[in-house]
């Protein structure tokens, strides 16, 4: 049975890599593809906007058009859209595979409600390799004592506009869980000036940007006199969409629960 995905987000970079892999995928066929009311691509056909032939499948900025019949829908957007797209995925019983980050606080709250009716992966990164190194950030943090600090580093290409990046700020989130720290209370996510002497139990951050570098993170173990560092360099952004079609391809028929990509992996077995 072929597994039906429909992309929301689908003219911007994440959405025409999606496209993209969706087509290259044997598990999968595009069955919509949704854009902001106003974009320019609505009514061109979502092949033709990935250099593929015609796919038959046109941009809508109708949820309830875009969504028709999917089996899972795929969020690379904006907060204020995922909000609006959970509600249109519960009403048709489809799953989802969310990748849009920048949520605050209450915008979360919101999103995770509907694990409650809607199969739901959430992720900052779909990279496979990503999310194994998160898993052993999680273990080496909780096998090494606390004279070993932690330090992330991350770079991206110069047109990404948060920081630290939502992948760096999970594998923070990662460290600290492997030494049942609280992350909030000991994350540092910036440095500058006269900092005094670093605290214990720390985890902090150093960010870069420029050029077209699609995603590269390290983590750094430093202790006494030896340093580990455990890292991931994306040569593609591609990895990221064929990831999340794998965790779709996963994900199809589960019941209502937030799932993650350890699930998808077979991490938790």
């Amino acid at each position: 049975m072929t597994l039906n995905i429909a992309i929301a987000g689908a003219g911007g970079r994440m959405g025409r890599m999606l496209i993209s892999a969706v087509a290259e995928s044997e598990l999968c066929t595009l069955s919509g593809a949704l854009e902001y009311d106003g974009s320019p691509l609505v009514g061109q056909d979502a092949g033709l906007l990935v250099g593929n032939d015609t796919s038959g499948i046109l941009v809508s900025a109708e949820r309830a058009d875009a969504f028709s019949g999917a089996d899972v829908i795929i969020d690379f957007t904006l907060p204020a859209a995922t909000l609006d797209n959970m509600p249109a995925a519960r009403d048709i019983g489809a799953a989802v595979v969310l990748g849009t980050t920048g949520h605050t606080d209450a915008q979360e709250e919101v999103i995770l409600g509907f694990a409650e009716t809607v199969p739901m992966i959430w992720a900052a990164n779909y990279s496979l390799g990503v999310n194994l190194l998160l898993n052993l950030v999680e273990r080496a943090s909780a096998a090494l004592p606390m004279n070993f600090d932690i330090d992330i580093l991350e770079m991206h290409h110069r047109e990404k506009v948060d920081a630290p990046s939502g992948t760096a700020l999970v594998m923070g989130k990662a460290a600290a869980a492997g030494r049942g720290q609280d992350f909030d209370a000991v994350k540092t996510l910036s440095r500058e000036g006269q900092t005094g002497k670093r605290p214990s139990g720390e985890i902090g951050f150093a960010t870069l940007r420029g050029g077209t570098v699609p995603g590269e993170h390290v983590v750094v173990f430093a202790g006494d006199d030896e340093r580990i560092e455990i890292g991931h360099r994306a040569g593609d952004r591609q990895i990221f969409a064929r990831g999340a079609v794998q965790a779709a391809a996963w994900l199809a028929g589960k019941d209502p629960a937030l799932y993650t990509m350890n699930d998808v992996l077979g991490l938790n077995d």
